[in-house]
């Protein structure tokens, strides 16, 4: 018991506090939905939570330079995940419409949640091990190999938002890892020509009509753009102060589809108005802020690469589910990390903080040696 006293004394706790605030403010959103069934989900989170902090603990206990070493191990981790993604499709659980849900009994599991963890690991590896030649152009290949595979199969469940922060978190890991300009000039031309290809060959009907009915919603209020109208309602009708918890009234007269998950930014936002806009935004960025910060102390690629990549995760998460809710960007069907209402979202972004923290007390040690 003194250990894991002592352990935890040497926790990043601002993060911590970030994040155990984040979280609070999601399950106070999810207990005001409970005149509408959002009780269910409440008790739910707080299980989730719980085992979530177990696993940050417990990982937070595993050497982080161990992810430098076993390559192998790591490498045949994703072929799993790979695999347990094309099961997908012959278990064909369908949630809201996409395959994205394996039901294990007394819950469901959304692999994608550990693909984008295991991805930041996979590639943080494999650029630290090739910093120094990374100007070569095959290492850009294989590793948007590596990425390309997992954003298909999500992509053709289909799961648009996932697809695009798995692009994310290899964009951003190339680009810190000192990809040469020219090589960017040819990851955006890819780019450019894989979007092509999505829209024509990759989205469903309904999709791109999320996305074109985004420029103008009210062009088919009730249809395709009925959830964009009843999100901008709740975040507008907010206003400075909100109008009290559990007084929402797009969310608890279920004008608002889904509270609970892809719009909880909109359901919070109606009650706790511009102030609680604030007060999110804040902590989510206490918490990049520092995990950015503990990769940038760390001695080694792989920390910087994998701060990099987790924060990049979060963030780009973050920006699509409130800029779907604001009405500036289409609709993905994309949570808020930490805040949403998902015991596979919230317990491997709790395990991927673990991480961070095993980082940030090996470069406290690593300075202490040095000094």
């Amino acid at each position: 018991m003194h250990s894991l006293i002592e352990h935890l004394k040497k926790f990043d706790w601002l993060l911590m506090g970030a994040v155990l605030l984040l979280m609070i403010l999601g399950l106070i959103s999810l207990f005001s939905l409970a005149g509408v069934g959002g009780s269910p989900f409440f008790y739910r989170q707080i299980i989730w939570a719980g085992v979530g902090f177990l696993m940050l603990i417990g990982v937070s206990f595993i050497d982080f330079r161990i992810f430098r070493t076993q390559g192998i191990a790591i490498f045949i981790f994703y072929l799993l995940t790979i695999v347990v993604l094309l099961a997908l499709f012959v278990v064909r659980l369908k949630v809201r419409g996409v395959e994205s849900w394996i039901n294990l009994g007394f819950f469901s599991l959304q692999p994608v949640e550990v693909v984008k963890l295991t991805l930041v690991v996979l590639l943080a590896k494999f650029f630290s091990k090739r910093h120094i030649e990374i100007y070569r152009i095959e290492h850009l290949v294989v590793s948007g190999m590596y990425v390309a595979i997992p954003t298909f199969l999500v992509l053709i469940q289909p799961d648009l938002g996932s697809s695009i922060v798995l692009m994310a978190i290899w964009i951003s890991v190339v680009l810190f890892s000192g990809m040469k300009l020219r090589h960017l000039a040819i990851l955006l031309v890819l780019f450019s020509l894989l979007s092509y290809g999505v829209w024509h060959a990759g989205l469903k009907p309904y999709q791109k009509a999320r996305i074109t009915t985004f420029l103008d919603p009210y062009a088919d209020p009730k249809g395709a753009g009925y959830q964009m109208i009843q999100s901008m309602i709740a975040v507008g009708s907010g206003r400075m102060w909100g109008k009290g918890l559990g007084y929402g009234s797009q969310s608890h007269l279920n004008f608002l589809p889904e509270a609970e998950a892809d719009f909880i930014f909109a359901t919070f936002t109606e009650e706790w108005g511009f102030v609680g806009v604030i007060a999110i935004i804040g902590l989510l960025s206490i918490i990049l802020w520092r995990i950015i910060s503990i990769g940038s102390r760390s001695a080694d690629n792989f920390s910087r690469l994998y701060t990099l990549g987790f924060a990049a995760s979060i963030f780009t998460q973050s920006f699509i589910h409130m800029g779907a809710n604001m009405g500036v960007l289409p609709i993905t069907g994309i949570t808020l990390p930490f805040a949403s209402y998902g015991g596979s979202s919230l317990v491997t972004l709790l395990m991927g903080i673990g991480i961070v923290q095993n980082i940030n007390m090996n470069a406290r040690r690593m300075i202490t040696q040095e000094m």
